[in-house]
């Protein structure tokens, strides 16, 4: 159904009552809101209806169209702190410290969801003259209570696995859940230190090295830049490589990149010759009937026009080019079991590219384009060392997205 459809009349009225488009917009819209509130609403998804809800009275509570929003957010309200409440009743009973969590977080959804109503408050039925009921409870000291056991119970059970722990699973779990302690309980005990602890026995340690098996010197220069992993920005939380390994660091894993071919081409400098020949502008003369007499304008000017003429030129476009391909691949080891765990090709070409021109003849003949090409002159070939360093930039990108596809501890 469109617009027109509903509103066939509106189409015809003049651009003064465009406010009244505006308004019935504002109540389709309305009703969209209202529509989707009360589907969310039947659905079980108070929490959605309570924000469309919201939003809706946030910005004009007592315009008499949000009325069925303050039914909804009051049904709604009700419904979703029951369902709630009636969870952290069942969730006590069965007794299980793992469901603290889950109690913890139910009661700040609970308290959260109250404030999210508060600023709105009063909000009256028009139809009655009563305000909507919002049971308010202060849940603080249920928060503080649940947080404390909750805290005891996630700093106990992290503390024996960061101490029985074996894996690097185990101690990323044991890092966050210290993460989510000092979350909700700042400063607890010295779940700080605990979790440094846990976050160093969970990284997966890397050392790099760069072979070079080919018949061509690489650049110190750019063995360096390959080796900064610092520019890299590929370290995160639980990975770390090191270019330059320390006697501290147990490793974990090896990534060694071996470059297995560098191909430079030789120095080339390509030509073409073109033909061109044009009509061009060359002055005026003044314009003559069939009798030989002068034509002049309407007042009285002598009338002219343009002179062409036919004029050539020989333009000759050379291309300096020069090109060079790095091969190699990146290989990752376990270093404990001495088993290689993948193997990815590495490639990467930087090309040089020079374009001049010359001209032999009217330069007035030949295309707009080109003539930015006459102005510029042949320029030195880079080295063959400029050319593989140069390549370097390229090379490190496919490097980081190498190491990006690469997992070590999943």
């Amino acid at each position: 159904i469109t617009f027109n459809h509903m509103f066939p009349k509106l189409k015809s009225l003049p651009m003064k009552n465009g406010f009244l488009i505006i308004v019935v917009f504002s109540i389709l819209i309305s009703c969209s809101s209202v529509k989707k509130s009360q589907e969310a609403l039947n659905s079980g998804n108070y929490d959605a209806s309570i924000n469309i809800a919201i939003s809706k009275l946030r910005n004009n509570k007592s315009r008499k169209g949000n009325q069925p929003f303050i039914y909804q957010l009051e049904e709604a309200f009700a419904k979703a702190t029951q369902r709630d409440l009636e969870q952290i009743n069942y969730l006590k009973q069965d007794g299980n410290p793992a469901k603290l969590e889950t109690i913890y977080e139910t009661y700040q959804n609970l308290r959260n969801r109250q404030n999210l109503i508060k600023p709105l408050l009063p909000l009256r039925f028009e139809a009655t003259g009563k305000n909507a009921r919002f049971d308010m409870y202060d849940y603080s000291a249920e928060i503080i209570s649940t947080r404390d056991k909750l805290s005891e119970y996630l700093y106990a059970n992290a503390s024996e696995l960061l101490r029985t722990g074996r894996t690097k699973r185990d101690f990323r779990a044991v890092y966050d859940d210290f993460a989510y302690l000092l979350k909700i309980n700042p400063g607890y005990r010295d779940a700080t230190d605990k979790m440094e602890q846990a976050h160093i026995k969970g990284i997966d340690f890397v050392s790099v090295s760069l072979f070079n098996d080919t018949q061509v010197a690489i650049p110190e220069r750019l063995e360096t830049a390959l080796l900064n992993f610092d520019t890299y920005g590929i370290n995160d939380l639980w990975t770390v490589y090191h270019s330059n390994p320390q006697r501290n660091v147990r490793y974990d894993y090896k990534m060694e990149v071996a470059f297995r071919a560098i191909n430079v081409s030789p120095e080339q400098v390509k030509e073409r010759q073109i033909s061109r020949e044009k009509q061009v502008k060359d002055g005026f003369k003044y314009l003559y009937d069939d009798n030989g007499e002068l034509v002049r304008d309407s007042l009285g000017n002598r009338i002219k026009v343009d002179k062409f003429k036919k004029v050539t030129c020989e333009y000759y476009e050379f291309t300096q080019f020069k090109a060079v391909q790095v091969t190699g691949e990146v290989f990752f080891t376990d270093i404990r079991s001495k088993q290689l765990l993948n193997t990815y090709p590495l490639s990467s070409e930087f090309v040089f590219e020079h374009r001049y021109a010359e001209f032999d003849g009217d330069k007035r003949a030949l295309e707009r384009d080109w003539l930015d090409l006459i102005r510029l002159a042949p320029v030195a070939f880079p080295t063959n060392e400029q050319m593989i360093f140069d390549a370097g930039e390229d090379l490190k990108q496919r490097i980081k997205a190498i190491m990006r596809r690469n997992r070590f501890t999943q």
